[in-house]
């Protein structure tokens, strides 16, 4: 539940922001997630900024995850300029802090659109160097009804936990109206978290289009 704003880079000359709020029930692993999302595009590129909270009811907030992504990028440039920085902990363990550094290119319009980086990846306590590249993507399968949207990370954790981790989040959403959305995602992962089999979980959630 993340990063499924930042394929809208194509850059206006005034500013443009996106937000939303998600609330996922996962079946598989008996709890809820809210996610908060916004997205911000300038004359100098783009930042997208997400929060995930897992909530257990034995404990609480048993887990929470941030991330924030900026891409300098101009109307003459053709690439532009990924920074990233994520992090997170759980109960039980703390996410690996890492910094991303790359190039991003993206291309879209009002029915469809992409966009993909590739980056150095530079994990805190590691002192081997790591990579990751992503994409996302929207379809807008109905207009104003229904959207299939997602991305798809992949990236090494040398040093550390010595594997490549594969994670995705493909969703669908059908639009009640411009404010609230029904739908859900399928969670995909591979050596994810301390979790070195591959996972899939879906959920059902709502989304409020702020």
């Amino acid at each position: 539940m993340k990063k499924l704003l930042t394929f809208f880079t194509v850059l206006v000359a005034v500013s443009v922001t996106s937000q939303n709020l998600q609330l996922h029930k996962d079946f598989e692993r008996n709890h809820l997630t809210t996610t908060f999302e916004l997205f911000k595009i300038d004359k100098y590129g783009n930042t997208f900024i997400f929060i995930d909270f897992d909530y257990n009811s034995a404990v609480g907030i048993g887990s929470a995850y941030y991330e924030i992504a900026r891409v300098l990028k101009t109307e003459k440039m053709p690439v532009g300029l990924h920074i990233e920085y994520n992090s997170g902990l759980t109960n039980a363990f703390s996410y690996n802090e890492a910094l991303i550094f790359g190039a991003n290119y993206s291309k879209g319009n009002k029915k469809c659109g992409f966009s993909a980086y590739a980056g150095y990846k530079a994990f805190t306590g590691a002192g081997k160097g790591n990579f990751q590249v992503t994409g996302t993507w929207y379809i807008h399968l109905v207009e104003n009804k229904l959207t299939f949207s997602g991305f798809a990370d992949l990236w090494t954790e040398n040093d550390l936990s010595e594997k490549t981790v594969f994670l995705s989040e493909p969703q669908l959403w059908y639009h009640l109206n411009k404010t609230f959305s029904v739908g859900g995602e399928v969670e995909l992962t591979n050596n994810f978290a301390y979790d070195f089999n591959f996972n899939v979980r879906p959920t059902l959630g709502v989304k409020w289009n702020i």
